[in-house]
């Protein structure tokens, strides 16, 4: 009779193993293995039959079997792990990706008698996050927000043209990168992209840099140097930070814009110039005009296409995708697999306000990634300024973040951001203004009851 209690008991335990969606498995204290699940099956090619009873190092092949087995750390100090990202072996040969938690058996007197693993095949999970990053990638500028959509639409036809453009955005918002996507997107791309910094140099360092000199033009000037105008011929001259040059030198950009010749330092004989000119600012140069501090017809000679580069915190939703994009470069330079943020550092993320935009966002994710050793970077691996703001804001449920608490806010700030306009709030996030309505109702959101329709109007 107690055989048969324990023969339906166990089969009662293997229906239950079986319709888990996770791979389980089961060792003894001799690590061998004493269950395997469906889900296991399927993941390792290995049938359950084939692992009971083997070492389970012989049936997963991982990276962490020898030396760092996280089973066998849950055995020995009693402290499960969640979610630590590995690679294995199937039984075709294929290396695969999963996410793995452990944790201890005990039998009813509470005598350790082995351990249990549950994983998950992130392959699935790989293959998603690529098709999303394919989508909402362009010429290496990542973004799904609807600015960067917009900007994504006009660039093809901006960079097929030969006309001056200008970057502006504040400091870290990626004016080189749009740069360099213009010019790869040219007719220009076999030829040089030259960037340089005009804020960097004062005025007679840039202008030997931009014009080169010939031998004797100066004291040190013992030979030639061609300028970067010379280097870039047929290709993409980048004037960063335009804003900051000099009246003297302004007069000097002026003249090779307008006649597309230059002179070397040293030189009078004039030098044709064939490049395209893509000039950048922190600064609002048509304010600089007013001011008398920029010349206007420089200004007009460079602001033929004007494109404004949102800051980060206008397009807030472009952060985790920002975010996989980082991780996935830092695991490729160095040779490490972070899966991602968890919800809660996600949170704390999606909060801040990045003075430093998205080169900030880098350097906070690159902070995490050293920290982090495997699986998820957690709220402890963020720079510590993080996490001294953390504390209830305005995402609801921060603790337990979920899909729908992102898609809450999101429509939130957008009717705040529209100042209670829905139908300008809908076309901001993409989606019908009935769809917008409907949304607000279902997910309880709580919007500004200023109806802004006519604000413009006022």
């Amino acid at each position: 009779m107690k055989n048969n209690l324990n023969n339906e008991a166990r089969s009662a335990t293997d229906v239950i193993l079986n319709s888990v969606a996770d791979g389980v498995f089961t060792v003894n204290k001799d690590w061998e293995i004493t269950s395997f699940n469906r889900a296991a099956e399927e993941i390792t090619g290995v049938k359950r039959d084939e692992a009971i009873g083997r070492k389970c190092c012989d049936v997963f092949r991982s990276n962490i079997c020898e030396n760092a087995c996280a089973l066998k750390k849950t055995m020995r100090t009693g402290r499960p792990i969640i979610n630590q990202t590995i690679y294995i072996i199937n039984a075709n040969g294929q290396r695969l990706s999963i996410s793995i938690s452990t944790a201890i058996l005990k039998d009813n007197q509470n005598n350790l008698i082995g351990g249990v693993e549950t994983f998950r095949d992130l392959s699935i999970v790989e293959q998603l996050r690529k098709e999303l990053q394919d989508k909402y990638t362009f010429a290496d500028i990542v973004g799904r927000s609807q600015s960067m959509q917009q900007l994504f639409e006009i660039l093809p036809e901006i960079a097929r043209s030969d006309s001056t453009i200008l970057l502006e955005g504040a400091s870290g918002t990626g004016k080189e990168i749009f740069a360099r996507a213009i010019h790869n997107l040219s007719s220009r791309r076999d030829k040089p992209f030259v960037p340089i910094n005009c804020g960097a140099l004062p005025d007679s360092l840039l202008e030997s840099e931009l014009f080169g000199y010939k031998a004797g033009a100066f004291t040190d000037a013992r030979r030639d140097k061609s300028g970067r105008f010379a280097i870039a011929e047929g290709g993409t001259v980048f004037l960063d930070e335009i804003g900051d040059v000099s009246p003297a030198m302004q007069a000097k950009l002026l003249r090779v814009i307008q006649e597309k010749v230059f002179e070397p330092l040293g030189s009078n004989k004039p030098i044709k110039l064939d490049v395209r000119l893509v000039a950048a600012t922190n600064k609002e140069l048509s304010q600089l005009v007013k001011q008398g501090i920029f010349r206007d017809d420089l200004f007009y000679r460079i602001n033929v296409f004007r494109i404004k580069l949102p800051d980060l915190q206008e397009r807030r939703e472009d952060i985790p995708l920002l975010i996989d994009n980082f991780i996935s470069k830092f695991n490729r330079l160095k040779n490490k697999d972070i899966q991602g943020v968890s919800q809660e550092a996600m949170a704390i993320l999606m909060e801040y306000e990045y003075p430093g935009n998205i080169r900030e966002l880098e350097n906070i994710i690159e902070h995490a990634y050293v920290l982090c050793r495997g699986g998820l970077i957690e709220p402890r691996y963020l720079p510590p300024v993080l996490r001294a703001q953390e504390k209830p804001g305005t995402w609801p449920g921060k603790k337990s973040l979920s899909l729908q608490a992102m898609e809450a806010y999101y429509i939130a700030d957008a009717v705040r951001r529209h100042h209670g306009n829905r139908v300008a709030a809908a076309k901001d996030l993409g989606i019908n203004p009935s769809t917008l309505f409907r949304k607000i109702k279902s997910l309880k959101i709580k919007v500004m009851d200023e109806d802004g329709r006519n604000r413009n109007k006022k």
